[in-house]
């Protein structure tokens, strides 16, 4: 399977699975959405500071996300290494742009980006930037 057919699968898709490594080594499977910027090679997802997700990828940088056709039978999975940006903590920090750029990409415009910017700090929310280093999969 080619690279590009996979990329091409991750990028038609916003909606996947995030594998995360729990303690014992079992993987923590969490649905998100996300964005891909496939010239950067990048998946941006925003999580929140207080999931056992974002605790795995603390302990252990190491990340998949799994992207499907609706009829699941083609796939796609980025191996990758996760950034974890810092929680926002302000309305107008780095953190809260970052995810308000995020929201853009997967959601267009949001009705109060004032609203928006408050639940960003008030979730401790969490730009989370997967660095994609290998794909897999199989488009039918």
């Amino acid at each position: 399977m080619s690279d590009d057919a996979l990329r091409d699968l991750i990028a038609s898709r916003q909606l996947g699975v995030l594998a995360t490594l729990k303690r014992d080594g079992r993987p923590q499977l969490s649905n998100v959405t996300y964005v891909y910027d496939r010239e950067c090679d990048l998946i941006r997802v925003s999580i929140t500071a207080g999931r056992a997700k974002t605790a795995n990828l603390r302990r252990d940088p190491r990340a998949s996300v799994q992207a499907q056709t609706e009829d699941g039978w083609s796939y796609a999975v980025a191996e990758a290494r996760a950034e974890l940006l810092p929680v926002a903590r302000d309305e107008h920090d780095a953190s809260v742009e970052e995810l308000i750029d995020l929201y853009r990409a997967a959601n267009g415009e949001h009705p109060d980006w004032d609203d928006y910017r408050r639940a960003m700090v008030a979730d401790e929310r969490i730009p989370l930037h997967l660095h994609v280093e290998r794909v897999y999969g199989l488009v039918r």
